[in-house]
């Protein structure tokens, strides 16, 4: 269990910190539109197409991170009084009857919409630099599959500790 857990693990935080890496180019691409638009007076055609992509990147991919790191919002008023075995059983029932089921759907979903995308090489058509959306659009497939990994690894590691009674340590 180490292993698969140390693996799927490893994906997340190398994604997370790929995605971390991004916020450069974003930046860049907000700098550039907003030095020619104000002081050049020429605003750019391609900064805001450029910096939703790439941000909606950052958000979707750095899920499975976020997951990882615990760090996704919850409500715990009454969770936080319970012992650490009975909030890991929550856990994992949690993640079998809501998580999986439905990050099973939207990985489905996001594999659908983004493969028509891919095969009619779908283009914008709210820029006037039309770039393609089709890679955009697969990192909805590719956020549901890690999101479906880091769910495995977290229903393991709530497995261990309301089976143990102590938290899971890689």
């Amino acid at each position: 269990m180490k292993k698969v857990v140390g693996f799927i693990d490893g994906i997340a935080e190398w994604t997370g910190k790929i995605m971390g890496w991004l916020i450069l180019p974003l930046m860049g691409g907000l700098l550039c539109e907003v030095f020619s638009r104000y002081f050049l007076g020429a605003p750019t055609v391609w900064a805001y197409d450029i910096t939703y992509m790439l941000y909606g990147t950052i958000f979707m991919i750095g899920a499975s991170y976020t997951l990882y790191k615990k760090a996704h919002i919850r409500t715990d008023m009454l969770y936080s009084k319970w012992s650490l075995r009975w909030q890991n059983i929550l856990d994992a029932i949690m993640y079998l009857v809501f998580f999986f089921p439905g990050i099973i759907l939207f990985l489905i979903a996001g594999w659908d919409y983004a493969s028509r995308s891919w095969m009619m090489g779908e283009r914008s058509d709210a820029s006037p630099w039309r770039p393609p959306i089709y890679p955009f659009k697969m990192v909805i497939a590719i956020t549901g599959f890690l999101l479906l990994l880091q769910g495995i690894s977290e229903f393991l590691k709530s497995l261990y500790a309301a089976t143990k009674g102590r938290p899971y340590e890689s």
